[in-house]
């Protein structure tokens, strides 16, 4: 008698058990249905517009939302920075400053084919400039990646290399990285050319730059050709 009252117990346990596995998994697979639709049903310029609308940490900003990006369905480029700085905020155009005039010297492109689109894009961690800390500008803030990041990559189908640039960008583009930003740098062939991890161009880094000449002698002159590469391919549409 008793076994039986208990193994009845176990049954009904066992039903409810099952039957909340299933409400679960059904809510996990709903959500995941809905990421799906988000990230292969918007179009990028719908997306771009929703971007340019965010005031998901307005709250946070000294200046309020401003979210600077550059993007193309057809660049083979993608440029992951950290967060625009406030002369970018004021502008509005990305990379529009000091730290931009060394990048597009590291990387050998004049200011229009770095503006164009349809040849770079431009995503920085931080959409929006985050105001300043106590050395140079504050972190990224962090809900730009979680809420935009993955939609907006999957637009750039035809990305043949992704330049990292600083450590906000490496923990995100190489994930498991335990080395510092400087080695990241130094090993540079390992994830070439698809990541390349690079310092960033700030003048601020004029001290980390001039203790590793290395760099702008052996990784720069490579970087320019590929990139020269990449966008001859592209003009002459091959692959």
């Amino acid at each position: 008698m008793v076994g039986g009252v208990i193994e009845k117990r176990v049954m009904i346990q066992r039903a409810s058990f099952v039957v909340a596995c299933r409400e679960q998994l059904s809510a996990l697979c709903n959500a995941w249905a809905k990421l799906y639709i988000d990230v292969t049903m918007t179009d990028l310029p719908t997306l771009l517009e929703q971007v340019r609308h965010c005031t998901i940490c307005a709250d946070n900003l000294p200046l309020g939302p401003r979210p600077v990006v550059q993007l193309g369905t057809r660049s083979r480029i993608l440029i992951a920075g950290q967060a625009p700085g406030r002369k970018v905020h004021e502008s509005g155009i990305a990379f529009d400053d000091a730290s931009g005039e060394r990048l597009r010297r590291w990387m050998g492109v004049s200011p229009e084919t770095f503006h164009d689109a349809d040849k770079v894009s431009i995503l920085p961690m931080g959409f929006c400039y985050p105001g300043k800390g106590k050395s140079g500008d504050l972190p990224p803030r962090p809900e730009c990646a979680p809420q935009w990041r993955a939609r907006l990559l999957s637009h750039l189908g035809k990305l043949e290399m992704t330049l990292v640039i600083g450590q906000y960008a490496m923990d995100y583009h190489l994930p498991g990285r335990k080395q510092s930003v400087t080695e990241a740098v130094r090993q540079w062939r390992r994830s070439w050319p698809a990541v390349v991890p690079m310092p960033h161009p700030s003048p601020r880094n004029n001290r980390w730059l001039g203790n590793n000449p290395w760099f702008e002698q052996e990784l720069v002159p490579e970087l320019q050709n590929k990139i020269a590469e990449l966008l001859q391919c592209q003009s002459d549409a091959c692959g």
